[in-house]
């Protein structure tokens, strides 16, 4: 008894190649371009570590975070302890610090005027502070 017929056995099953071609020539392509992009590890952080060879007086120095937050019916800049109403304020006390290199963040509360936070990321770019860090105001961060 025979199963197969003759017909079968004569025709070849062919494969369409051009699909598969077409995928490794994008998969080649996306593999490509990835590899070229800069790589997270690579990117220069804002936030420093300090070597062991720094000094003791440089390392107990914090960094400058000016935050614009509400008092009252306005907002105005704190730094530190201190409300400071107008950027000139703050850009006077900002020359004062001595470990620019440091950088300096600006936290905004939800609400604030965008030209204050501007004018404060301004007034750290003014002041020689490098890098300047602008960070929105977290509810879970003090």
């Amino acid at each position: 008894m025979r199963l197969t017929s003759r017909r079968r056995q004569g025709a070849k099953i062919e494969l369409a190649m051009t699909s598969m071609i077409d995928v490794v020539f994008l998969l080649l392509i996306f593999f490509m371009t990835t590899s070229f992009g800069s790589s997270e590890r690579w990117l220069d952080p804002a936030v420093r570590v300090e070597r062991s060879g720094a000094n003791a007086a440089q390392r107990d120095l914090q960094p400058a975070i000016v935050e614009i937050v509400r008092s009252g019916e306005s907002h105005v800049y704190r730094l530190g302890a201190s409300n400071l109403a107008s950027v000139a304020e703050l850009t006077a006390r900002l020359r004062q610090f001595p470990n620019k290199s440091d950088g300096a963040f600006v936290r905004v509360v939800d609400g604030a005027p965008f030209g204050m936070a501007a004018a404060a990321v301004q007034a750290c770019a003014a002041a020689r502070f490098m890098p300047v860090s602008y960070v929105p105001w977290d509810e879970g961060t003090p």
